[in-house]
């Protein structure tokens, strides 16, 4: 086996306007980006350090640099799933293994997993927190996209989902509180959403404090995201939620999010694949979970002014799949 050597990267990339969630805005992505080379093939892998987690740019580079050095790592995804925890840094190495192995094999990743030649995803379309009337106006511009996902924030959500609705009434809509609803929001924001047919509330409470959703009435489906990070957490929280969201940065990459996806079905829950604001390298692997997948949420490079090359393409009301070239 040829030496493997390793590069790392941290990558900016400007958004096309501000991005906002309730727990703040942000106008460019900030992503690492890793390269394993023996010299003859090289594999990519991208991840997005996120402060929600307690992690840096700096914190994420130190960690790969440390793996690093691990006799075999660069060789071996069972290595690194054993040295790192589950989240960026992992998901970096863990997909620039999985790209490696592709182009060094010759045999996509998919063709490995034993699938079907990846398919076009209908996938959503974020609009960033704002008031009820500029919401409606950025859904009425996204014309192109018929799934659009609202971010909220807590108070005036209400009024926001029915603004949205409003604006497009043939659109489908999905919501992601990102943790920002109490106790006595919960009931009467969900019956909002139902009456303005939204098809799922994503993450509504904090993280730990998903105790209250077990045993509630839910007129829309709802789903975990900061509360599931990988198979270990669906336990404690199975009976809470109708769907998880599966993001391979939260997982430490496509290992263990194909994983979670099988734990996932089997537990009665449906799946939503998403990701963090990134670049088209981070997307490619998420396509793997994509293609069966209740909903898409991987619209990341479509809100980049800049992205890789070559990048993911949306066409067709569809993010297409990535080239062989970029990923995969």
């Amino acid at each position: 086996m040829s030496l493997r050597s390793l590069s790392i990267s941290v990558d900016r990339f400007a958004l096309k306007v501000p991005f906002v969630i309730a727990r703040g805005a942000k106008t460019h992505a900030v992503v690492v980006a890793v390269s394993i080379s023996d010299g003859r093939v090289t594999g990519r892998g991208e991840c997005t350090p996120y402060a929600r987690y307690g992690e840096t740019p700096e914190s994420v580079v130190a960690a790969i640099e440390d793996a690093s050095r691990v006799p075999g790592l660069l060789a071996s995804r069972d290595i690194l799933a054993a040295l790192l925890p589950p989240g960026a840094a992992r998901n970096a190495l863990d997909c620039a293994l999985w790209d490696f192995e592709a182009k060094a094999s010759g045999r996509s990743v998919a063709a490995s997993l034993g699938c079907a030649p990846l398919a076009g995803v209908e996938t959503c379309f974020t609009l960033s927190l704002d008031t009820p009337a500029a919401m409606a106006r950025a859904a009425q511009d996204a014309t192109a996209h018929r799934l659009l996902k609202l971010k909220l924030g807590g108070a005036g959500d209400i009024d926001r989902m029915a603004a949205v609705r409003q604006a497009r009434p043939d659109a489908r809509l999905v919501a992601d509180a990102n943790e920002s609803w109490t106790d006595d929001m919960v009931g009467p924001f969900l019956a909002a959403a139902a009456e303005s047919d939204f098809e799922l509330v994503e993450q509504p409470l904090p993280a730990g404090a998903d105790a209250m959703l077990e045993g509630l009435m839910r007129s829309v489906p709802v789903c975990a995201d900061e509360s599931v990070h990988t198979r270990a957490d669906l336990a404690d929280v199975l009976h809470c939620y109708n769907a998880v969201n599966i993001k391979l940065d939260k997982a430490g990459g496509l290992t263990e999010a194909l994983a979670l996806r099988e734990a996932a079905r089997e537990a009665g829950l449906k799946v939503m694949v998403g990701s963090m604001v990134a670049t088209s390298l981070a997307v490619a692997p998420a396509f793997l979970i994509a293609q069966d997948a209740d909903w898409v949420d991987l619209d990341g490079p479509l809100l980049l002014a800049t992205d890789r090359d070559p990048p993911v393409r949306f066409q067709d009301g569809k993010l297409q799949p990535p080239s062989a070239q970029l990923w995969g």
